[in-house]
């Protein structure tokens, strides 16, 4: 009795594997996370990121300097159009520089419209005192700067 009863749990044991599915099953949980994770990534990759566009008001000094600069004619109108990109591409080009991006930080600035240093704490005609005359250092101080520097008055 105890052989036979083995021979059908033996038997039992290699006959299950060949009767079973071959498919193969997930989870809904791990299908809903791949799908979440996929739409993640999806919706990710569409972002986008820095200045879309340049500020109208930018625009019409961009197009006020280049008409002074005789790369563009008419009057400025506040919206980058092709004209105005083509004549910054122009102007670029001419000076040596890339044309793909526009417009470029050196391009701006030779067309004076580069950033305001004029409240800058070193800017010229600033409101700072001047440093103090030579005559208001203590002769013992100025000895002892003269005696370390090895400067013979």
């Amino acid at each position: 009795m105890r052989i036979s009863m083995a021979v059908l749990i033996c038997a039992g044991v290699l006959v299950a594997p060949a009767c079973a599915s071959r498919t193969r099953r997930t989870s809904t949980t791990s299908r809903a996370h791949h799908a979440h994770r996929a739409s993640y990534t999806h919706r990710r990759a569409h972002r986008l990121h820095g200045q879309q566009s340049i500020d109208p008001e930018r625009v019409t000094q961009i197009q006020q300097a280049l008409i002074r600069a005789h790369y563009l004619t008419g009057d400025p109108s506040g919206k980058w159009d092709e004209t105005t990109i083509a004549a910054m591409q122009k102007y670029q080009a001419d000076q040596g520089w890339q044309t793909k991006l526009m417009p470029d930080s050196r391009a701006l600035k030779k067309l004076g419209l580069g950033p305001d240093y004029s409240n800058a704490l070193n800017a010229k005609n600033s409101n700072f005192a001047p440093p103090p005359s030579d005559n208001t250092i203590p002769s013992s101080q100025d000895a002892g700067f003269a005696a370390a520097s090895g400067v013979n008055q």
